[in-house]
């Protein structure tokens, strides 16, 4: 008796969950629809190219409409004067897919559980090749708002 005396109370304790109503786990949208404004900090972490370093950045019907290097090597990029250097969220999504579509390894985009919007991209064209990925994190996500850098992520 005394064996089966925690199973018996066991039984007494999920009885009375039986009735409950079953709670749906949250998911995120399908998909992410850029607002009329919006700012961000970009992280952009490796590859040899030129768009290197963390990014504030500010979105206004689809264009960048200001960028701000955050640390050295962002401070570098944007004294390079490269039109479109730094992208959209949109164009880092369209970077994603054309990746994607040209076969790449490796592409990988997570999302922001409450609007999809991307928090980490990942492409590797070639996971044999050296230098040839393009790692991205965005944080600080604000709609209609400029974007107030975090500390950058930590390693």
């Amino acid at each position: 008796m005394r064996r089966l005396l925690p199973y018996a109370t066991l039984a007494l304790l999920l009885g009375g969950c039986a009735d409950a109503e079953p709670v749906a786990p949250a998911t995120a949208p399908a998909t992410w629809t850029p607002p009329a404004k919006y700012a961000f900090t970009l992280g952009s972490e490796c590859g040899e190219r030129a768009l290197i370093g963390r990014f504030r950045v500010t979105v206004a019907d689809g264009r960048v409409t200001g960028t701000e290097g955050l640390d050295q090597a962002a401070k570098r990029a944007l004294m390079l004067r490269i039109a479109d250097l730094v992208p959209t969220l949109r164009q880092l999504e369209e970077e994603a897919a054309t990746a994607q579509r040209a076969g790449a390894e490796v592409v990988r985009v997570e999302r922001d559980p409450v609007d999809a919007h991307p928090v980490r991209i990942t492409i590797d064209p070639s996971t044999n090749a050296i230098d040839d990925e393009a790692c991205y994190t965005i944080q600080d996500y604000t709609i209609g708002l400029a974007a107030t850098p975090s500390a950058p992520p930590s390693r």
